[in-house]
């Protein structure tokens, strides 16, 4: 199996969502933020909720896949509701500032016992049998892709922390969108790099 440049540039296409991948991301997170000051909570909640719905049905006019599109509604559904559980704005944001925690522990822990997960994915994709981790070069590649996610991860924990800790809402909506599709973007292409290095070097053809 090879992986060609038709379908690597797919593949990173769809790991940041599409072209409007990022509109459809941080627009409900606008329109909470925007809302917080003038509407109560539960009331923002809901109209972040609604604009959520609304992209969903353009994504799927657009000829996306409903359960793709439907993502960004269980998203915000799911930060919306532990908003309305503790009753504060910031908390909007809290399932987003531990998953990346999280994110973290487990790419740092698989570099850590030496099956980077970049390399585990990639072999799971070729048949689940390939003696990746026996190529030094491959082994190496996974290990800055893993390494290049794991910072992403870290990097959003620690800055969204830091303005949770601050109460600063609308700070954290801008960390959101500024950290979100752009380093998932950047974190791609060292991924997929790794993939090709690494098909080239296990499954050449």
């Amino acid at each position: 199996m090879t992986d060609k440049p038709t379908d690597v540039k797919q593949a990173l296409v769809d790991g940041v969502g599409g072209p409007m991948g990022m509109l459809y991301t941080a627009l409900p997170v606008v329109v909470f933020v925007t809302a917080v000051p003038f509407l109560p909570l539960m009331a923002a909640i809901g109209v972040a909720l609604a604009a959520a719905l609304v992209l969903t049905g353009v994504r799927v006019l657009r000829g996306e896949r409903l359960s793709s599109a439907l993502g960004g509604v269980i998203a915000i559904a799911a930060a919306g509701g532990v908003a309305a559980l503790t009753g504060s704005a910031k908390d909007f944001f809290l399932i987003g500032i531990w998953a990346s925690l999280a994110g973290a522990i487990v790419m740092l822990v698989s570099m850590l016992v030496g099956r980077p997960l970049t390399g585990v994915i990639w072999n799971l994709l070729h048949g689940g049998d390939k003696p990746w981790r026996r190529n030094r070069s491959a082994l190496r590649a996974h290990y800055l892709a893993s390494l290049a996610v794991t910072a992403v991860f870290a990097a959003r924990f620690v800055v969204k922390e830091y303005l949770y800790l601050a109460d600063s809402t609308g700070w954290l909506a801008f960390a959101k969108i500024a950290m979100g599709t752009p380093l998932t973007a950047l974190a791609a292409l060292v991924v997929l790099w790794a993939f090709r290095h690494t098909t080239k070097r296990i499954t050449p053809s």
